[in-house]
């Protein structure tokens, strides 16, 4: 057992890191937006980390576990702020144009990431301080994390917030007569997801040991697209699904790729065609399964059984 646990620990943590991150993306759709603006934040949260943790107070022993929790809350209230920033003027906008402008955010802070001496340019930051000696003990941190995104919005879910944000997606024509502000919830929500997206990047940074452009990019928001299109956007059990199944996948489909007897050309794509296989699933999951796979008519099925 102890054997499994030490083998697969980086996979169950990345699992639930995978899913707080679905979560990121979720709360703006509540509100009917799709923004892919989370691996942005994400990267952000991660990068304040590094550098406050290399830079402005390095340690040369153990890195304390106080300092990764003051690291996740500047995180998020940076990305909360800037999150408040950006989505005053760009939830003005509607479906695909929010989504290329969200897209567009996301590669103006990578070339930024890219350009800055204080991130490292193209070759990042290393070295980032591991307040846990194994990646197994950072789940005494992330979920608890997981745990506590997923009791708030499910509370958020039945109060008035909750209720106009759901609202604002259904017909937000109607809820604006209904004296609903969809500006100030949707920004409201974008913050939100913002501040989550933050705070997991900055674990995911001392997790990672290192941090580049490369975690905040197109690639990523297509792949914390799929973890809610697939999961189930109707409900936050959805994202938190999807987010650790399609955390995992791509370890499920290197494992079949070392598949004796496998064709060359099939194991090739296997291990370097996950962003195919996760837009053909996009493809085929939004004609068969509109709402995802995680509805709330299923979880009403299953609570009446």
């Amino acid at each position: 057992m102890s054997d499994f646990i030490s083998t697969y620990g980086f996979l169950f943590v990345s699992m639930i890191l995978g899913a707080m991150l679905g979560l990121s993306l979720y709360l703006p759709l509540m509100a009917g937006q799709l923004s892919l603006a989370s691996p942005g934040f994400y990267a952000l949260g991660g990068y304040i980390a590094a550098i406050l943790s290399t830079k402005v107070f390095p340690v040369t022993e153990a890195f304390p576990i106080s300092f990764l929790l003051l690291e996740m809350l500047i995180a998020g209230i940076a990305c909360g702020l800037l999150g408040v920033v950006v989505g005053v003027p760009a939830l003005r906008l509607r479906g695909i144009y929010l989504a290329i402008v969200t897209i567009a955010f996301v590669e103006i802070l990578r070339v930024l990431a890219l350009n800055l001496d204080i991130t490292g340019g193209a070759v990042g930051i290393f070295g980032i301080p591991q307040p846990f000696q194994t990646p197994i003990e950072y789940l005494w941190v992330v979920l608890p994390l997981l745990l506590v995104s997923m009791i708030f919005i499910y509370r958020l879910e039945k109060i008035r917030v909750g209720r106009a944000l759901i609202a604002i997606r259904e017909d937000e024509l109607a809820a604006d007569s209904m004296g609903i502000n969809p500006t100030y919830y949707k920004v409201l929500a974008f913050a939100i997801g913002a501040i989550l997206a933050g705070v997991v990047g900055a674990i995911s940074a001392h997790f990672l040991n290192t941090w580049n452009a490369r975690q905040g990019t197109f690639d990523t928001s297509i792949i914390y697209l799929t973890f809610v299109l697939i999961g189930g956007s109707r409900t936050f059990l959805g994202p938190v699904l999807g987010g650790m199944v399609f955390t995992a996948l791509p370890e499920v489909l290197r494992a079949v790729a070392d598949t004796p007897g496998l064709p060359v050309w099939l194991a090739q794509f296997l291990r370097d065609g996950r962003l195919i296989i996760f837009g053909l699933l996009i493809v085929i999951g939004t004609i068969f399964f509109p709402q995802g796979l995680v509805t709330p008519q299923l979880l009403k099925r299953r609570a009446r059984s």
